[in-house]
């Protein structure tokens, strides 16, 4: 018999800048109590830029724009999606020394194993980030 796989968890939160502590406080408090020490900050980290670049970059601006998380355990790695109604296309950045933004994504590269932008089926982007579970040695 097949293993039954994990129901992924689900959130939705206006796209206000107040949702991005609370995406994060929700991501981690749905990972296992075991996990917390060895993914919690670096998962506390991609959940705070991904929510604040779709919520910066990725809504339409009228006031009811709402962002959605979806969080799952698969092949040994966390994966977090993080969706707006918005139609760009994050993309890494290089911000010079002096520039106050554009590092989200770079770190989101530095702490996944694995990331990619995909459209979503009606309307909008998602970015999905995975991070391994598996102990650090």
């Amino acid at each position: 018999m097949p293993e039954v796989p994990f129901v992924p968890v689900h959130w939705r939160f206006p796209a206000h800048p107040t949702s991005v502590r609370r995406a994060r406080h929700a991501v981690a408090e749905s990972l296992p109590q075991v996990l917390r020490p060895h993914l919690g900050d670096d998962l506390g980290l991609v959940t705070s830029e991904l929510v604040t670049n779709a919520i910066r970059h990725g809504v339409c601006g009228e006031g009811e724009d709402l962002i959605e998380l979806v969080l799952w355990p698969a092949d040994g790695h966390y994966w977090l999606a993080v969706s707006d109604p918005g139609t760009g296309k994050p993309e890494l950045a290089h911000p010079g020394a002096d520039s106050e933004s554009g590092r989200g994504l770079i770190l989101v590269d530095s702490l996944a194993a694995a990331w990619t932008v995909r459209p979503r089926p009606t309307r909008g982007t998602s970015v999905i980030a995975g991070l391994s579970f598996r102990q650090r040695g």
